[in-house]
């Protein structure tokens, strides 16, 4: 591999491809990929990389896992494809879904397949919407969800989605969603004398009372904001559960990210004591290497898909319950319980968010570092008495992001929040380099600065 190969495959890429998030000159001051191994990526060039996003939040299990290859070559060869439409399964989708019925929340047993996150967000969306008109409130169309959030980029996913930068382009959005603010414990204005968590919590309630309870089906929530890592204040989600049970509004966790141990718990809602009723995954669930999400439904939905003289739900994908993409899940499931992963994300969590604090918690332009089990965020301002961002023009966020990428590390982030989310398998040595490069890069960036 040659020094220059990176820039001029990218030359060539640019020629016929329009990537995810696309910008010309993102792209071709950006990287070729050609090897993953473990948790390092190597470019074009043989330059290697710690990969602190493991990929998108998804490469769990870090690169060239034989175990997962292995699945995927014997299924492949056994049985590539399968029609997963009413009338038609393989044994890989079924035991999957025997598999997540013992290892999700209680009341949740059935699952349908998608291909990822956003097809996920819309099966969701559409299970509220269908659930309720067979129950007779056909008027109950709303989803809402917070400020913050992100569930994907298909058109009701966008729309479901708090992040506002995903919307001007492909106006005018649906109708029938609402946004609330995020439950955010370093930006949310607490009202004086009120509780962090029930304060955050009850802006759910206010917005279904605003719209009205018997037009509003689903509250569709992150358990931890993958966009800032944002960690709810204890106590929110039982008051979350107690608003969506007064009024008759599902309560469906997003958790894309969080699935499959990234928090230090198999699901995230765990942490908290509660139960939603859909459930949303991807990700983590074959640590990326194949394309698979899916939803989860609680026993009381289900029994409503199941009634005799129901409509049928007319939902369907090509590659639900895709048997290759199952066979990997299985796999990439039993490598996590066999090597502890979800304990080890736990402890290593606890570990590298206190080594985050210790080397960025006092610098003048931290305002805040935030996260839990291996999701992580570093949030950067101007002033952090006042909480004040910086200029967004200074583009001070990318500018870390770029001075951790000279020093051998890749990630990602938005505005001036860095996101840190390192492979479950990662050990502590590399951690603890994480935490060296980007504390350099800080330091580094904000010290050259100017106005």
């Amino acid at each position: 591999m040659g020094k220059n190969l990176n820039a001029e495959l990218l030359a060539r890429d640019h020629r016929h491809l329009v990537h995810s998030l696309h910008s010309e000159k993102t792209h071709l001051d950006g990287k070729v990929w050609v090897k993953g191994e473990g948790c390092e990526l190597i470019d074009a060039d043989g330059q290697r990389f710690i990969d602190a996003m493991s990929g998108l939040w998804n490469v769990t299990l870090g690169y060239s896992q034989p175990t997962l290859v292995a699945a995927a070559a014997a299924q492949m060869g056994t049985l590539a494809y399968a029609s997963g439409y009413a009338g038609s399964s393989n044994l890989q989708a079924m035991a999957l879904g025997e598999r997540l019925a013992g290892l999700t929340y209680p009341n949740i047993n059935r699952f349908f397949f998608t291909s990822g996150g956003g097809e996920s967000t819309d099966s969701v969306i559409k299970t509220a919407r269908y659930y309720w008109k067979a129950l007779g409130q056909p008027g109950k169309i709303k989803t809402i969800s917070q400020l913050g959030g992100y569930h994907g980029t298909t058109l009701a996913a966008m729309c479901a989605t708090g992040l506002p930068a995903y919307w001007p382009s492909f106006e005018p959005r649906m109708p029938g969603f609402v946004h609330i603010p995020n439950y955010d414990p370093y930006r949310y204005a607490v009202p004086p004398g009120q509780d962090p968590a029930t304060a955050a919590a009850n802006e759910l309630e206010r917005a279904i009372l605003a719209e009205g309870p018997d037009t509003v089906a689903l509250f569709l929530v992150e358990p931890v904001c993958g966009g800032g890592a944002y960690v709810p204040p204890s106590g929110y989600f039982k008051r979350v559960r107690e608003i969506c049970d007064k009024y008759q509004v599902l309560l469906a966790a997003d958790e894309t990210i969080t699935g499959f141990g990234r928090t230090g718990r198999m699901f995230a809602l765990d942490h908290w004591g509660v139960q939603p009723d859909l459930m949303q995954f991807a990700k983590g669930i074959t640590s990326g290497y194949v394309p698979l999400g899916g939803i989860g439904l609680s026993d009381q939905i289900a029994d409503v898909f199941d009634r005799a003289g129901s409509d049928p739900w007319m939902h369907c994908y090509t590659y639900s319950g895709h048997p290759v993409t199952c066979a990997v899940a299985l796999a990439a499931i039993d490598v996590i319980e066999q090597e502890q992963l979800v304990q080890a994300a736990e402890v290593n969590g606890e570990r590298f968010l206190a080594d985050l604090r210790a080397a960025l918690g006092q610098h003048v332009h931290v305002g805040d570092v935030r996260g839990l089990g291996l999701m992580a965020a570093v949030e950067l301002v101007e002033d952090k008495a006042s909480k004040s961002s910086f200029a967004a023009s200074r583009k001070i966020g990318p500018a870390v992001i770029a001075e951790a990428r000279r020093r051998g590390l890749v990630t990602r982030g938005r505005g001036d929040t860095i996101y840190l989310g390192p492979a479950l398998v990662m050990q502590e040595p590399m951690l603890k380099r994480v935490v060296e490069i980007i504390a350099e890069s800080v330091h580094s960036v904000l010290a050259t600065s100017r106005h």
